[in-house]
């Protein structure tokens, strides 16, 4: 069962294909993935055929006859991110087809043999790197606490980054300010559904929000209870009596591991959402000014022609931006050459009040990169034209 799915297109030789399937193989090897299970990696043949619902991005090989050049247009027509590529003394213009030519591209170093750049900027683009992997657990202590432990520490042990309340929020941090902060920064909600799980407002509101910000929620339903009507949407487990050790867990290894496999699956689901959403958004104000969206390519640049015909590119943002993140994204775009501020596009609903604070003051003071919020963006991008 495809997890995450990837394609590589144009005109790579049979070493370079098979130097990135291993690459990436070893790669999400820590996250207890491999190649064909878990990330199935396409070619210009069977692109066409992949689950629309799975966190996905291509490479293009450039070569002077721009091969797969309808599928890489079909793929740019669905907000795709093809990240473009040729080598280290080759000429992009000539050997990247035009659709693909504003996207931001590699160049492949030749100290890079195993193109290991090639296969980071790849998997960054549908989240399989360590720092993006995020899993909140929606719980109430006094019916479900040691299966909350366990799931946390077993996918904590898969390279996710899972909070839970009583292990990440510090003394004397706002308790529901930072709770709110840490599930808009999550992929993925896995809810313990128990007899009384909705009789708390907070963990109604966490499944409400959760959803409100299109983040999957998995939900493992206790044995014998009659679940509400009011999560039917989401991906469910039904516990058996036998799989659950102790009334509050654990709940048995090997339903545990399905658990975590399900959140995997979920969470690619929940990054193609999210990024089509925010996506979605940016492209429907830029048209909104008569701007266009021309490419989207690697770390996900979306190149946007204002009407002056200005080229900028917009880095859309999951989650919390932070100090790192813009830092981040000054880091790619002068790599990239773009001769340009970068924009960091991001979702303000649900983030604290002084992080945006934090976030309006890195904005006055660093002036390599200008951060937006996705509802002011058409407004923004406009006071650019000049």
């Amino acid at each position: 069962m495809s997890l995450y799915e990837l394609a590589i297109l144009g005109q790579p030789t049979g070493e370079e294909r098979a130097r990135l399937a291993t690459t990436i193989g070893e790669m999400i090897a820590d996250f207890d993935l491999s190649v064909g299970e878990g990330v199935l990696i396409h070619d210009g043949q069977s692109v066409g055929g992949r689950d629309r619902r799975n966190a996905f991005a291509a490479i293009y090989f450039g070569s002077a006859g721009h091969p797969d050049l309808a599928e890489a247009q079909e793929l740019v027509a669905a907000s795709m991110p093809i990240i473009p590529t040729v080598g280290h003394t080759e000429d992009f213009g000539a050997l990247i087809p035009k659709p693909l030519q504003f996207a931001n591209g590699l160049k492949r170093r030749p100290d890079d043999a195993n193109l290991t750049e090639l296969s980071s900027a790849v998997l960054e683009c549908v989240g399989l790197l360590r720092p993006q992997r995020r899993v909140f657990v929606s719980y109430r202590r006094t019916e479900s606490r040691a299966a909350a432990l366990q799931l946390h520490d077993l996918l904590n042990s898969r390279g996710f980054d899972v909070f839970l309340d009583t292990h990440d929020i510090r003394p004397g941090d706002p308790f529901q300010d930072v709770l709110w902060h840490r599930l808009v920064d999550s992929d993925v909600v896995v809810m313990l559904d128990t007899p009384t799980y909705f009789e708390s407002r907070w963990t109604r509101q966490e499944i409400g929000r959760a959803r409100a910000k299109e983040i999957q929620v998995i939900r493992v339903i206790w044995p014998e209870h009659t679940p509400t009507r009011l999560t039917d949407m989401s991906e469910t487990v039904y516990l058996d009596p036998e799989e659950l050790l102790g009334q509050d867990g654990p709940i048995a290894d090997a339903t545990a591991e399905s658990i975590v496999l399900r959140v995997e699956r979920l969470r690619s689901m929940s990054i193609a959402a999210r990024y089509m959403s925010i996506t979605g958004k940016l492209r429907a104000d830029v048209e909104k000014i008569g701007a266009s969206i021309e490419a989207i390519g690697a770390h996900r640049a979306i190149a946007v022609r204002l009407l002056n015909e200005r080229l900028v590119w917009a880095y859309p943002i999951v989650g919390i931006p932070s100090a790192e993140t813009l830092n981040d994204v000054a880091t790619k775009a002068r790599k990239a050459n773009q001769g340009e501020t970068p924009i960091l596009v991001y979702d303000h609903v649900g983030i604290r009040d002084t992080w945006i604070q934090h976030l309006a003051w890195l904005d006055e003071q660093i002036k390599a990169v200008k951060a937006i919020r996705v509802s002011e963006a058409g407004w923004a991008l406009a006071g650019m034209d000049d």
